[in-house]
């Protein structure tokens, strides 16, 4: 087959350059005047683990770990996780209900969530994870991780041995909302999922609060990035479902203005813990300052063009307000108090079935919103699903 390559006019092409492909375009230069004037101003960029600030005026970059590389963020996402690795079991179920690739992964989880049990401790928490935003709460984490693990063993040893009752309706009345008391479960695991990821969302914005606050950064005048990629590959990519965008607007006392925030989920990403040396961190401000001063370059030739028009006015759109009545939802539901459990357990189903969200950012904008109401001490706010309920101690086995 023949192949034709298509015809270019090198004059117009020339035209198109002048303005945008390339270095040395009319667009490249003010792109690179806009960041030139704003080098002395901070550069606050977060990764899918760590938030970097950029002091500006070639000041050594500083960093805070918020995710991964944090203390006691794996093991409670463990215990957040029991909930849909329940049901992506009884989805392999439904698959192919007569293989036995579904038993043996139930197993392995089983025998995961056994060891978990055996080694989940009050001292575990309190000497080993040991994090501050958590003092003073340890026992009851420990009592939860104990519920949690032993009511999802005795769950799942009741499904291998009667397959038949391995069903949503079933999970749901027995496991998740702790209706029914096939397995003795007495507190849902709604509840679980809730206070872990609340957990997680309080201490990492009390970190990040604290540590925005010692570098006193005027907001006025901060360039906020979110670059790489956040959780699955289509969350976080919006204001509204990016929950470290919500946390560092929180963070800010909600003084740095949304139209200084930008997400660039295909900006330049890197993990701190990966490179060999704070130069090589300091490497990746430059380009990112052309990123968001290029961003803002655009932008701002709007109001130079279309003087007299309505102009765009970015704003976190409001949390819906929701109720019995309420069918379904566009973005996260605003929480009225640590028992609106409505609206708890319908972020819940949120977050799963919204692919722009971030299932780890389930109550992050509420955490920490909770922390600015309450002078970033965390001994002060209610955790829904820990402080408000009582886990008893429950053994692994059904009736033993």
């Amino acid at each position: 087959m023949a192949t034709y390559a298509p015809h270019e006019s090198p004059e117009l092409v020339r035209l198109f350059e002048t303005y945008t492909a390339g270095p040395t375009s009319i667009g490249a230069t003010l792109s690179a005047r806009t960041a030139a004037a704003s080098a002395h101003d901070p550069l606050i960029v977060a990764t899918s683990t760590d938030i970097v600030l950029f002091p500006g005026g070639g000041r050594p970059p500083e960093i805070e770990g918020f995710r991964m590389s944090t203390r006691g963020f794996k093991e409670l996402a463990g215990i957040s996780h029991h909930g849909p690795a329940v049901a992506s079991l009884l989805r392999l179920r439904e698959l192919d209900p007569e293989g036995e690739l579904w038993r043996a992964e139930t197993q392995r989880l089983i025998d995961s969530t056994r060891a978990a049990r055996a080694a989940n401790s009050e001292a575990l928490w309190r000497d080993t994870v040991a994090v501050p935003a958590y003092r003073g709460r340890e026992a009851r984490i420990a009592q939860l991780v104990d519920y949690s693990c032993a009511l999802t063993e005795r769950y799942l040893e009741r499904a291998l041995r009667e397959p038949d009752s391995f069903t949503a309706a079933d999970m749901r009345e027995h496991y998740i909302e702790a209706r029914g008391d096939a397995v003795g479960a007495t507190v849902p695991m709604n509840a679980v999922m809730i206070a872990t990821f609340f957990l997680v969302g309080m201490d990492t914005g009390h970190r990040v609060i604290g540590w925005f606050d010692r570098h006193a950064i005027d907001w006025s005048r901060a360039m906020v990035l979110i670059v790489g990629r956040q959780g699955r590959p289509t969350a976080g990519v919006t204001w509204t479902t990016n929950s470290v965008a919500a946390m560092i607007l929180a963070a800010s006392g909600q003084r740095l203005a949304l139209d200084r925030l930008y997400i660039a989920p295909h900006g330049p990403s890197f993990k701190v813990a990966e490179l060999p040396d704070l130069a090589a961190v300091r490497a990746f401000e430059e380009p990112l300052r052309q990123i968001w001063a290029h961003t803002r370059t655009v932008s701002e030739l709007g109001p130079l063009m279309y003087e007299g028009y309505p102009r765009f006015e970015p704003g976190a759109a409001g949390r819906p307000r929701i109720d019995a009545r309420t069918e379904s939802v566009g973005e996260m539901p605003a929480i009225a108090s640590p028992d609106d459990w409505f609206a708890l357990n319908t972020r819940l189903r949120v977050v799963l079935e919204d692919p722009r969200q971030l299932l780890s950012g389930c109550v992050v904008d509420y955490a920490v919103d909770q922390l600015r109401a309450n002078g970033n001490e965390p001994a002060r706010l209610v955790v829904p699903g820990l402080d408000n309920v009582s886990y008893p101690p429950l053994a692994p086995h059904a009736g033993g």
